[in-house]
C-alpha cells in the first residue's frame, strides 16, 4: 500500500500534489490531514504551509477475494472464483470440487459466508457494496424452490384459511417470497420474530 506526505499552501494544494505524485484519483485514497496550515499575518508573518498524507485505498473487493480463499483454503476445498461486478452490487461465484461443503443444508453455510464477506467488502468503504455469493447455480435453484414453496404455502393457507408460519430464512430469501405473492390479493405476507429466526407468516 502506497503513501506519500505531501505539502500546500491549502489542504485542497497539499492533496492535488499528493495525487499527482502517487498517481491515484481522489477516491482511491485516503487522506490524513497532518497540518491544516495557517494564512499567517498579512499571509506572511507566522504563515505555515498544510502537511496531509495520501494513502492508497485498499481494494475491497480484492480483499474479500482473499478472505474466500483463505476461508476455503483453511477448509480444504479447492475453490475457484468469479468475480462479477455490476454497479455497486458484487457477485462472487464459487466453484470446485467439494461445493456442496460450502453450501450447507438449505445453504446455511454460504449464507454465512456471504454475510462475513459482506463485512469484509464494506468495512471502511465509502460506499456500500451489497454482496451475493453464489455456487455454481445454488441461488437460483434456491430462487426456483422458494417461489415453488410461496406458491404452496399460499394455497394451503387459503384452503385451510389460516395462517401458515414457513421455516427462519434471511432477508433476502424472505424477500423472494414477499415479492411471489405481493400480488395475490387472497393472501397477505409479513415476517414476524427476531434474528435468526425472524421467518414469513402468509395469512388469507
Amino acid at each position: 500500500m502506497r503513501e506519500v506526505t505531501t505539502s500546500g499552501e491549502t489542504v485542497d494544494e497539499a492533496i492535488e500534489a499528493g495525487l499527482k505524485q502517487i498517481g491515484l484519483t481522489r477516491d482511491q485514497v485516503t487522506v490524513d490531514i497532518i497540518d491544516k496550515g495557517k494564512k499567517g499575518f498579512l499571509g506572511i508573518f507566522g504563515a505555515s504551509r498544510a502537511i496531509v498524507k495520501v494513502i492508497e485505498a485498499q481494494d475491497n473487493i480484492a480483499k474479500a477475494e482473499q478472505f474466500i480463499k483463505d476461508m476455503t483454503t483453511n477448509m480444504n476445498i479447492d475453490t475457484k472464483i468469479e468475480t462479477i461486478i455490476d454497479g455497486n452490487h458484487v457477485t462472487f461465484n464459487l466453484s470446485g470440487e467439494k461445493i456442496a461443503i460450502l453450501i450447507g443444508k438449505r445453504g446455511q453455510t454460504l449464507n454465512a459466508i456471504q454475510y462475513l464477506v459482506q463485512l469484509v467488502i464494506n468495512k471502511d468503504s465509502k460506499q456500500f457494496h451489497p454482496v451475493t455469493v453464489d455456487a455454481e447455480g445454488y441461488r437460483g435453484r434456491r430462487k426456483e424452490t422458494l417461489e415453488s414453496l410461496a406458491l404452496k404455502m399460499a394455497d394451503k393457507s387459503k384452503r385451510m384459511n389460516r395462517k401458515v408460519a414457513l421455516e427462519p430464512m434471511p432477508a433476502f430469501e424472505r424477500k423472494i417470497i414477499h415479492n411471489v405473492l405481493q400480488n395475490e390479493t387472497t393472501v397477505k405476507t409479513y415476517s414476524d420474530g427476531n434474528e435468526p429466526h425472524r421467518h414469513i407468516v402468509i395469512k388469507p
